[in-house]
């Protein structure tokens, strides 16, 4: 109990100390942004900071936080430290970097960021790579809640077409077209700091009732505790993805780069939301750890409850920690948390094509005719299993997050800042991704005896690129910041 309690308090901690030099190295001035400058009323509408901050935590939350989480206290306790060191010196200088950066870029998405300072090799790759991810996590973040409304009218006595899962996913992908096509502040503006607000309270009921339940969270140990002994490196890194950091905020944060009146707003909108989500999946993971009994010190209660389906042991969670009210406030947050990150996952994946191709999105017939097919993919991988779907995901997630935070730091060195801020974490989440990627039973799935050295030396190889180029005199032609007059 005492190291969930000194994690939490070092996720606050963590806030004010290093989101204060994260915010220093960056350095937000007066200037112009991208929301004053350009104010379509779509996609470029400014909006008050309280309302980006809950807005920008239901855009990166999603099932993350929860399902994440959940997954990461298979490995034990040690996952604390993950979430906690993760979420503030990666995943907090991640979407903070990302969201920076779109505003002094006229609010470019994390693609042509990349094409930017990377290349246009690294600009095609990522275009490709953000539309499928993005793709993908509104698909995950539809089959998803889905789920959990036919549980939860099943567990209700609901009988008939209201458990089927088929006819929620049906109403959820429709809702997803209307929230992609219309402006920003319509339904995403309005609803969306209502719903940041149930998710706030639902984690502080799950960890209260913890507390006043009789449940004791156990204390970090950095052995591995898995059933199957699935080895902690890398799968626990990537399993819990957006509770400590995760590639998909690095599309969502151009969205409220898009609404910030200042560059200002920069600490509390993106470093701050990550660190409330940090805070989540902190919760989240000691209820994981806290409810189910252990066999022979080993996750047992939790795996097999998890194999009967995340949404089977989100529901089990909150009915053991809160109950009655409490149960319908926590499922009402589960399930409009990934509802209000899948629709905005459309709409970003709208808008990276839309940047790609130099679509206007201002006439509603051209963003109909990108909205469509995005949509009708999504039902297609709907289909799909939805275990591999997650898992292929989480991968894409950390990769998407090693290339940006690379982009950040070439950002910072042409800037004449300290780019070790972003290049330390860029060079850990390049070795937890190419690791990942040999060994695990979706990819290469070769024997940690070839991924564990091959990923290291893969991310040394990274960073003595990204060395090399720091070293090296600047190209005729190559592309520069764009630094824009600061305002009156």
């Amino acid at each position: 109990m005492i190291s969930f309690l000194v994690c939490l308090a070092v996720l606050v901690a963590g806030y004010f100390i290093y989101g204060s030099i994260v915010d220093k190295v960056y350095g937000p001035d007066d200037r112009e942004t991208p929301a004053v400058r350009i104010n379509d009323g779509v996609d470029f509408v400014v909006m008050p900071r309280w309302k980006l901050f809950l807005i920008q935590l239901l855009n990166i939350a999603g099932l993350g936080p929860i399902y994440g989480a959940l997954a990461g206290a298979q490995w034990g306790t040690s996952v604390f430290l993950w979430i906690t060191l993760g979420t503030i010196l990666a995943g907090g200088v991640h979407d903070f970097s990302v969201g920076f950066m779109s505003m002094r870029h006229d609010g470019a998405s994390v693609s042509e960021l990349t094409g930017m300072y990377l290349g246009n090799i690294m600009k095609t790759i990522m275009r490709v790579f953000s539309v499928v991810l993005l793709v993908m996590v509104g698909t995950v973040f539809a089959v998803g809640p889905a789920g959990l409304i036919a549980l939860l009218i099943g567990n209700q006595g609901g009988t008939g077409l209201l458990t089927n899962t088929t006819f929620w996913l049906t109403l959820v992908l429709i809702y997803y077209f209307i929230a992609t096509f219309v402006p920003i502040d319509k339904i995403i503006g309005k609803l969306y700091p209502v719903f940041g607000i149930c998710l706030i309270v639902m984690a502080v009921g799950v960890g209260i009732g913890i507390f006043t339940h009789g449940y004791t969270i156990p204390e970090i140990q950095l052995s591995n505790l898995h059933p199957s002994n699935t080895p902690i490196w890398p799968m626990m890194f990537v399993s819990v993805a957006c509770g400590a950091i995760s590639g998909f905020h690095a599309t969502q944060s151009p969205l409220m780069a898009r609404c910030c009146r200042s560059e200002k707003e920069s600490h509390m909108v993106f470093y701050g939301a990550m660190v409330c989500e940090g805070i989540i999946a902190l919760v989240w993971a000691a209820a994981g750890s806290a409810v189910y009994a252990k066999t022979g010190g080993l996750t047992t209660g939790l795996t097999d409850m998890l194999a009967n389906g995340q949404a089977a042991c989100v529901y089990d969670i909150c009915t053991k920690t809160m109950g009655g009210f409490g149960i319908v406030l926590a499922m009402l947050g589960v399930i409009a948390c990934p509802i209000t990150s899948g629709d905005t996952a459309f709409r970003s994946a709208r808008l990276v094509v839309a940047d790609w191709f130099k679509v206007d999105q201002k006439p509603y017939m051209k963003r109909l005719v990108l909205c469509v097919p995005l949509l009708l993919a999504g039902a297609f991988i709907s289909q799909l299993n939805y275990g591999v779907v997650w898992r292929y995901f989480s991968w894409s997630n950390q990769t998407l997050a090693m290339i940006a935070l690379w982009t950040a730091s070439m950002y910072l060195f042409r800037n004449g800042r300290q780019y070790w801020l972003t290049a330390v974490p860029a060079t850990f989440m390049s070795a937890v991704s190419v690791t990942y990627f040999f060994c695990a039973p979706e990819c290469l799935h070769l024997s940690t005896v070839i991924a564990y050295p091959v990923g290291i030396i893969a991310a040394i190889a990274f960073l003595a690129l990204f060395i090399y180029n720091t070293r090296r005199p600047a190209q005729h032609g190559e592309k520069q910041p764009v630094n824009h007059k600061k305002s009156a």
